[in-house]
């Protein structure tokens, strides 16, 4: 049995996404035509024996995640499950704050993914490389066996990437666990730190807390592969990311991509409208563009490189490339 739990951070998080995050939570903007998240679910949801989807964040419960999970839980027939931290507790310290609800059920393993990332995800090819090294405690993907692990180094370390997406067993917990009462220990848990001890300690970061001891044990691997990868940390990211996975849907899924048809407008690479989008015949769509919910598009209008939120209108005889409208109407 295996599980997957996405890391979707809070609104204090991903300031460098405003304002394209005011309106919509950052894991389900829309990159290719879906929420960012909807990527990672359905990778997860093709992986054999994947038994839950677990969320971990601090937004507050609302209606837009809501009813996301519940449309993603009909389409990939999946459990799907929001854990909401009381506080930004880190990449590690939120898995181990609610490190039962990951182990419940007796899972073997289970992936651990940023929500930011936009990638192939090679899960099942992840799970091969685990089986073929033994039982290593967790893998990052891209790369060789790691013998120093650096994050973000100031000079130069190695090109391989940290991708954000992770394959742990069980026993990460006994590692996580020894950080965290090695900070209560530092912290002395007494008037000394107000009060916010426990939470201080329960701060814990992957990456620079547990990769780094984990990698000096010989107990971190990682598996390489040529598969696309990329953050979305900003606007101009979103679109590269938009860029990536409409290439991908030539594999995944052609029936999301608009062709040239006749009375239609002419597209142009590798575009997706929505089927509610009105758009004037003698528009020029393309490549790399996504297209919202309820978008208008006028008479001439050129789009190219851009993601037309839902509800924007494009006014006639525009052009329109490297944009992500908030605005109603686009002149």
């Amino acid at each position: 049995m295996l599980k997957a739990v996405i890391l979707i951070g809070g609104p204090q998080k991903g300031t460098r996404f405003r304002p394209l995050s005011f309106e919509v939570p950052k894991p389900l903007f829309p990159v290719a035509g879906v929420p960012m998240l909807q990527h990672h679910i359905e990778a997860c949801a093709k992986v054999p024996n994947m038994k839950e989807i677990l969320l971990i964040g601090f937004y507050q419960p609302n209606e837009e995640l809501t009813r996301f999970m519940c449309s993603a839980q009909q389409e990939f027939k999946i459990s799907i499950r929001y854990l909401q931290e009381y506080a930004a507790l880190g990449t590690g310290g939120g898995i181990y704050h609610f490190r039962d609800q990951i182990l419940s059920g007796g899972p073997e393993a289970f992936f651990i993914m940023n929500a930011d990332v936009c990638s192939e995800f090679p899960l099942p090819e992840m799970l091969n490389f685990q089986k073929e090294h033994g039982e290593p405690s967790s893998f990052i993907i891209l790369g060789t066996t790691v013998l120093h692990y650096v994050e973000k180094p100031s000079t130069f370390v190695s090109d391989i990437i940290n991708c954000g997406i992770y394959l742990f067993t069980p026993e990460i917990f006994q590692h996580i666990g020894e950080v965290f009462q090695k900070n209560q220990q530092d912290l002395l848990l007494d008037e000394q730190t107000n009060g916010n001890g426990w939470h201080r300690a329960e701060a814990i970061r992957l990456e620079q807390d547990i990769f780094t001891a984990l990698a000096g044990q010989g107990k971190l691997y990682v598996y390489k592969t040529p598969a696309f990868w990329s953050q979305i940390k900003s606007a101009g990211s979103a679109i590269y990311a938009s860029r990536l996975y409409l290439n991908q849907y030539h594999k995944t899924h052609p029936e999301r991509l608009a062709t040239t048809e006749d009375r239609g407008p002419r597209i142009s690479g590798n575009v997706y409208v929505h089927p509610t989008a009105n758009i004037d015949p003698t528009a020029v769509l393309g490549p790399n563009v996504s297209i919202g919910t309820g978008v208008t598009i006028g008479a001439g209008v050129r789009v190219r490189e851009s993601i037309i939120l839902h509800g924007a209108t494009l006014q006639a005889s525009s052009y329109q490339r490297h944009i992500l409208p908030l605005i109603t109407v686009v002149c």
